[in-house]
């Protein structure tokens, strides 16, 4: 993957064969007095979201087949199961992430990946912005963290990482002003959440008085606290890409026991919640009315060629390798915690719990695993530009390639689109498979490669918007981008190994054992949320803007 300085999109309809929208049904038990008073068509009183990120629909079958008393099986058989669901296109973790509690993708949110470029903005650090030149990375990974070594971001806790629920819930203090784009109209930084276009589902549930938390991996995630920069009152956000204590491989991203521990905290910080208290347990506080987190030891056992002993990825076509069963074993015991909880504190018959993924991974099928080192073709189409074009500087101002293709040009125009395209649609070259063998490519890896106007169709964004890539290409299945032989797997793309991900709405309000295979689209989460908390899905932005419709029930 290249991150160079500075996935298909979708219009959002209702299945067809849809009947009725979750909101619609009657709750399993009534919601207590003073809810009822302030929202008196609410079905649930709580919404517990989880993000098994890395997770298909496929793994979520196959484990469920094997383990049919699994806690995973419990919750989707107590509730309706989407066999169909796709997540956003690019299917990176905040597209995703932002899709879920906005209902909108990328062209509306103006979200395309962790990290991106955008042309109307000023570069961080800059401080005199009249005449300044615009053109700005917009970086929302854990490079934007005071300290990106700590796992509290730089709080400065001592005692990690044991101490670390006593981690701030306003992970923006912790965010580095100097490290964001900068505001051309204020001249002053941009933080995540006023990067963001539309208003989140956090946003409308903390105007209408109910309390909202959320644990995510990098204080970056402050997006979803929506251009309000208030809706999350209790974010919990430890930084994953941190220095793993007591590892040696590096950040907790890179031992898969160590993903688990990580991951562990964050089940804790969730269990707290649901026992009435803010994420490190010190202040009695009440059940949020949305909350939950996003789990990340999946992904690193599909993308580690071997950890703890263990192969890493799949055996064969959608077959979990050992790491993986591994990992699926540990989310469905903190699954199981969390729904023990729920029975515990007697709130199983108020609380729905919404199960999905942030994004797939690719591919599935490790024979067809193509690493291509993606640095020499940027390289070389830079120099081929300025070969051309005498005088010249680079062509890419900002590039991410994962296991697809996004490009930011420095040259806007069709001619410099039309040539980019040209130039990486002629490259062939050799890359490694699983085995780490020499396995020849064609076409820069890529089956298609949108440029320009093109790009932004792609995306249903408009022509010359400040955000969108001027060249999006979607891989050959199998390949990834990296410069070594590290990983075995990654996301962004559009293949369905990308973007089919699990779906399950269980527990209150939720018909049980019902299967929907018709497409819906984890944007519709979004609007389902409010609907079962008894707001108007089109208090959202993108609702409105895409016509995003609560999920559909049989």
């Amino acid at each position: 993957m290249s991150r160079r300085p500075a996935h298909p999109a979708r219009s959002v309809t209702a299945a067809a064969a849809a009947l009725a929208a979750v909101g619609a049904l009657t709750a399993a038990a009534a919601p207590g007095p003073a809810y009822a008073s302030a929202h008196p068509h609410a079905a649930a009183r709580h919404v517990l979201l989880l993000s098994v990120d890395g997770l298909h629909q496929s793994d979520l079958a196959w484990y469920i087949a094997r383990h049919p008393h699994s806690a995973l099986a419990r919750l989707t058989a107590g509730g309706v199961q989407y066999t169909h669901a796709a997540t956003t296109n690019p299917s990176d973790s905040f597209p995703g992430m932002v899709g879920q509690l906005t209902g909108g993708d990328p062209g509306t949110t103006g979200v395309y990946y962790d990290d991106t470029y955008s042309s109307d903005l000023l570069p961080a650090g800059t401080t005199k912005c009249t005449g300044a030149k615009p053109g700005a990375e917009v970086d929302l990974t854990e490079d934007l963290d005071k300290n990106q070594d700590s796992l509290d971001a730089g709080q400065g806790l001592s005692g990690l990482p044991g101490s670390i629920l006593q981690m701030t819930g306003d992970p923006a203090r912790l965010l580095d002003p100097s490290k964001l784009p900068v505001d051309p109209k204020t001249c002053r930084p941009l933080y995540p959440h006023s990067y963001l276009r539309v208003n989140t589902v956090f946003d409308v549930v903390r105007t209408g008085g109910l309390r909202t938390a959320w644990s995510d991996k990098h204080a970056a995630y402050d997006i979803l606290n929506g251009p309000s920069g208030k809706g999350i009152q209790d974010l919990f956000t430890p930084e994953i890409n941190s220095k793993a204590i007591g590892y040696a491989a590096g950040d907790w991203t890179k031992d898969n026991a160590a993903t688990e521990q990580y991951d562990g905290y964050k089940a804790q910080a969730v269990l707290n919640e649901i026992d009435g208290y803010d994420h490190g347990r010190t202040h009695k506080v009440g059940t949020p009315a949305v909350f939950g987190m996003n789990f990340q030891s999946v992904s690193t056992a599909q993308k580690l060629p071997n950890s703890d002993g263990m192969t890493g990825g799949y055996e064969a076509k959608g077959v979990p390798g050992p790491l993986l069963v591994k990992n699926l074993d540990y989310v469905d015991q903190q699954v199981g915690a969390f729904l023990t909880e729920l029975r515990k504190q007697h709130l199983a018959d108020s609380t729905t719990v919404i199960l999905s993924s942030k994004h797939g991974q690719s591919p599935t099928d490790p024979r067809a695993l193509t690493r291509i080192d993606d640095g020499p073709l940027l390289d070389g189409l830079n120099s081929a530009w300025k070969a051309a074009h005498p005088g010249s500087g680079d062509l890419v101002a900002h590039a991410v390639d994962d296991d697809a293709m996004l490009i930011w040009l420095t040259d806007r125009s069709r001619t410099a689109a039309d040539f980019a395209k040209a130039y990486l649609l002629a490259q062939s070259g050799t890359g490694n498979d699983i085995d780490g063998k020499a396995r020849p490519y064609t076409a820069s890896g890529l089956q298609t490669l949108h440029a320009g106007a093109d790009a932004a169709r792609y995306f249903h964004a408009a022509p010359g918007d400040s955000r969108v890539p001027d060249l999006v290409g979607v891989t050959q299945y199998g390949v990834v981008y990296t410069g070594g032989k590290g990983k075995i797997a990654e996301h962004g793309g559009a293949h369905a190994d990308d973007l089919d991900v699990p779906l399950v709405v269980s527990g209150a309000a939720t018909p049980h054992g019902v299967r929907v295979d018709g497409p819906v689209h984890t944007t519709q989460i979004a609007p389902t949320i409010l609907r079962l908390l008894g707001f108007d899905p089109r208090d959202l932005d993108a609702v409105r803007i895409e016509h995003t419709r609560a999920l559909p029930v049989r």
